[in-house]
């Protein structure tokens, strides 16, 4: 018995100890998301995608004038929080496929541009090697994909703005086909839905579920430019706002999609076709 406890506290005292310490963690910068009010990826053969921030929400400038994805743009500003495993001096950038990049991407705040650039991916990792000032760093290839995304993939899918969707105050749908018998319009006055079609009993909670799920918080499937045509009268119709003003959309399509063009930002929206209908169609519970 003696001998088998020696052995066990041998065996623990000589063997090897795991090693709990945690990889060391390089970041690549110590900069600030908020403090930065324009965005510009550049490349080598493709004209480059920029952003502004406008009363705090980005715009895109380039290639396209129009509001943009706002989570798409801070996926891109990640790279400011990044942490590598590895880094290297920027004395052979060739090395790195740095003195040619990829990307550059150029973060303008107060203080001046930021830099970084992207160049090979490494072999074994599949990390890429991006410097920024002194240094090269290992990172996920995912921060040059959310830069180098299509930028009409960048394009806010939302109908309206946030201010807009705060200030809804009805809708007049009278111009749309199935709504042009009764002139459809449908208001929210004091906080109630008032409805002026005769025959139309809806209920508050049906009204109020519709407006949220099928204007606040509904994202088109995609997004393209639209140029209105003037020689065409599309059914349209209007989204009242509590300050006066309206947006206006046309109904381009209903089937087998929903197209909506927005003339005054040069957008065409694309719903599928159930989520198109209910956009269009109150619940008026009409009896």
């Amino acid at each position: 018995m003696l001998a088998v406890v020696a052995g066990l506290v041998t065996f623990l005292y000589v063997r090897p100890q795991a090693n709990t310490s945690a990889p060391s963690q390089h970041e690549v910068s110590q900069l600030k998301l908020a403090d930065f009010t324009t965005v510009k990826a550049e490349f080598p053969a493709k004209a480059p995608t920029s952003f502004e921030k406008i009363d705090g929400f980005w715009r895109m400038t380039a290639p396209y004038k129009a509001r943009a994805d706002q989570l798409s743009v801070q996926r891109i500003l990640a790279i400011i929080a990044a942490k590598s495993k590895e880094t290297f001096p920027a004395s052979d950038l060739a090395k790195y496929g740095l003195d040619n990049p990829q990307l550059r991407l150029k973060l303008t705040n107060p203080a001046g541009t930021e830099e970084f650039s992207f160049g090979t991916f490494n072999p074994v990792t599949e990390e890429q090697y991006v410097g920024y000032k002194d240094a090269v760093y290992l990172l996920s290839g995912s921060y040059s994909e959310a830069a180098s995304t299509q930028p009409i993939e960048l394009i806010d899918k939302n109908l309206l703005t946030k201010n807009e969707a705060k200030q809804i105050s009805g809708f007049d749908f009278s111009r749309l086909e199935q709504w042009q018998e009764v002139r459809l319009n449908v208001d929210i006055t004091d906080g109630k839905w008032k409805v002026n079609a005769p025959k139309a009993k809806p209920t508050q909670n049906d009204m109020n579920e519709w407006l949220d799920f099928s204007w606040k918080q509904a994202q088109a499937k995609q997004v393209e430019l639209y140029t209105p045509d003037h020689k065409i009268t599309y059914p349209s119709f209007d989204v009242k706002l509590k300050d006066g003003k309206k947006v206006h959309f046309d109904k381009i399509q209903e089937a087998p999609d929903l197209l909506l063009g927005r003339p005054d930002e040069g957008v065409m929206y694309h719903f599928s076709n159930d989520v198109g209908f209910t956009m269009l169609n109150p619940p008026l519970n009409i009896q």
